[in-house]
């Protein structure tokens, strides 16, 4: 590999890194695969790119490519590489949960509206849920219905709490 071939699969990662930052995954795996092919598969960064195209694959949306590169990651010479991949492997295989539809929120499309339509202001009202209780207010209680008999043990407490303080600047003299 000639340093000006690096050189460019350097740039064509930082490119594909940013890309992939920004949400622009197509151009991420684009910039990626490419660095990928100008680099050594063996190598260190060859199996940073690597693993970061597997993110790509995955967000544009390719599970299948990424789950194939992932697992030809696990044999990878470098340990921390191959590690990364069978954790990413284990991640990517995992069975999808299907969401309640209550957990998720619709964005309309305003790119869809037409121009009288995009001047028109939505007020949003908060949802009234049925299960939801006002917020618990204090109870007052009447000092005169406490039963106030049983609080000796308090003044027994004191007692021996002022009696080891005393004991305590008694000994220090």
């Amino acid at each position: 590999m000639s340093a000006e071939s690096l050189e460019i699969a350097k740039a064509r990662y930082q490119t594909g890194k940013v890309a992939l930052e920004n949400g622009q995954y197509r151009e991420a795996v684009d910039n990626l695969e490419k660095a990928s092919a100008l680099m050594a598969r063996n190598s260190r960064l060859g199996g940073e790119i690597d693993m970061l195209l597997v993110t790509a694959y995955e967000a544009a949306g390719r599970t299948e490519d990424a789950i194939a590169l992932c697992q030809q990651l696990q044999r990878h010479p470098f340990f921390e590489t191959s590690k990364q991949a069978r954790q990413l492997l284990y991640i990517l295989q995992a069975p999808k949960l299907r969401r309640p539809s209550e957990w998720m929120t619709e964005i309309p499309d305003l790119g869809a509206l037409s121009d009288n339509e995009s001047k028109v202001h939505v007020t949003l009202k908060p949802r009234e849920s049925s299960g939801k209780k006002p917020p618990n207010q204090p109870e007052f209680v009447d000092l005169s219905q406490v039963n106030t008999s049983d609080n000796r043990f308090i003044w027994l407490g004191l007692i021996v709490i002022g009696l080891m303080l005393w004991y305590l600047v008694w000994m220090s003299f």
